[in-house]
């Protein structure tokens, strides 16, 4: 493709994308040069093309699938930095605001961006193992992703099936570099392992604040009064619980210096995410399929932009993962104590395998690896009309 592609080829409100899954998430995937330089001038076109704001929550006028995993834009430049080959930017779509939020990267994604870059020409590679150098923009943290390229693209075709995702695909091994204060700059952003937090209309609860590839906070669901295996759809039928979450997460989004105040904390719905965790035990997946308490060794929850998810995003399930390393923390006393690595996440779609370390360096934590397995798939090209 040419760099004046968009100059000559796009009219306004069409421009050249590719719609492709990374991982349990879908986004549209679009080259910085068919935008505008104005990044103020990005949202509006977003949000068209995903068909938000929607007071139905559906986005049946846009590409959006009604669901905060299914409202995505990957914007891919090549880069000029000495250790990455490509600039990527996140942008969550809200589905039932004019918002676009641009506070965190998306992990299931993330595995979309090395094989997008190799099929249209931003790097090259020989056939056999290739990997490549991402700066995200918006963590600003450098992600590697090798996968296998066969006849010049990204192989699609494998035999790695992930939780949620149905068949199997080409594995693409995403590996974190130094994903500690990926939100905040610090992997603890408060100083400690485990506080108590004074949340008004719910009283004092102990959470964990943790940022390690997304920031997150995490609470025991026992606190809440769940056990931890609750389904997407109960929770969402579950206005109380949801309503404790969300005050949850305000608060933490304070304490860890992301907002100032409450009332901007509620404005910026992406980052912390929120999530509850249980040791493991018996339960189902959302297939109906009976998922021992020896399969995992930790079960966990997770909300972002308000809803429940049906698999666990990447960077918070990293960012889980690093936690229960963290001797301590909320998730450390919810883990199997002989837990090993990689680490086991029971998530309501079944397990999901993450590799992470985290050590002590001199009084503090440092986070030493970040690493799992994605499958990603192209599905379309051609324009979106935004």
């Amino acid at each position: 493709m040419e760099g004046t592609r968009a100059s000559v080829e796009m009219s306004p409100g069409k421009i050249p994308a590719v719609f492709m899954r990374g991982g349990t998430s879908k986004a549209i995937m679009l080259h910085a040069r068919d935008l505008p330089t104005e990044r103020a001038q990005w949202d509006a076109i977003f949000l068209s093309a995903m068909g938000s704001p929607d007071p139905n929550g559906r986005q049946l006028d846009g590409m959006g699938g009604g669901i905060s995993s299914l409202s995505k834009v990957c914007v891919l430049a090549p880069s000029q930095r000495k250790d990455a080959d490509i600039d990527y930017t996140f942008a969550q779509v809200q589905v039932k605001e004019a918002r676009v939020d641009y506070g965190s990267n998306c992990g299931n994604m993330s595995s979309a961006v090395g094989p997008f870059a190799l099929d249209e020409g931003l790097v090259a590679a020989a056939d056999g193992e290739a990997t490549v150098r991402i700066f995200n923009t918006n963590t600003r943290k450098i992600i590697h992703s090798t996968f296998q390229v066969l006849e010049g693209r990204a192989a699609v075709a494998g035999a790695l099936a992930i939780p949620g995702v149905a068949g199997s695909g080409a594995p693409i091994r995403l590996d974190f570099v130094d994903s500690g204060g990926a939100t905040t700059g610090k992997l603890l952003p408060s100083g400690n392992v485990a506080e108590v937090l004074d949340v008004p209309g719910l009283g004092r609860i102990e959470v964990s604040m943790i940022d390690a590839a997304n920031a997150c906070v995490f609470v025991a669901a026992e606190s809440l009064g769940l056990t931890g295996t609750e389904m997407p759809d109960a929770l969402e039928r579950n206005a109380a619980a949801l309503q404790q979450l969300a005050a949850i997460r305000v608060h933490a989004s304070v304490a860890m210096g992301i907002a100032r105040t409450p009332e901007e904390a509620r404005g910026r719905s992406a980052v912390p995410f929120v999530g509850f965790v249980a040791p493991p035990q018996d339960a189902f997946t959302l297939a109906g399929e009976r998922l021992p308490a020896a399969a995992a060794d930790i079960t966990v929850r997770m909300i972002s932009n308000g809803q429940p998810h049906r698999a666990l995003p990447v960077s918070a399930s990293l960012c889980a993962a690093v936690a229960a390393r963290i001797e301590g923390s909320i998730v450390w006393k919810a883990a199997r104590r002989d837990a090993g690595d990689p680490l086991r996440l029971a998530m309501p779609s079944g397990v999901l395998t993450v590799g992470a370390e985290a050590s002590r360096d001199g009084g503090s934590w440092r986070v030493t690896r970040g690493s799992f397995y994605r499958t990603a798939r192209r599905l379309f090209e051609g324009y979106v009309y935004a």
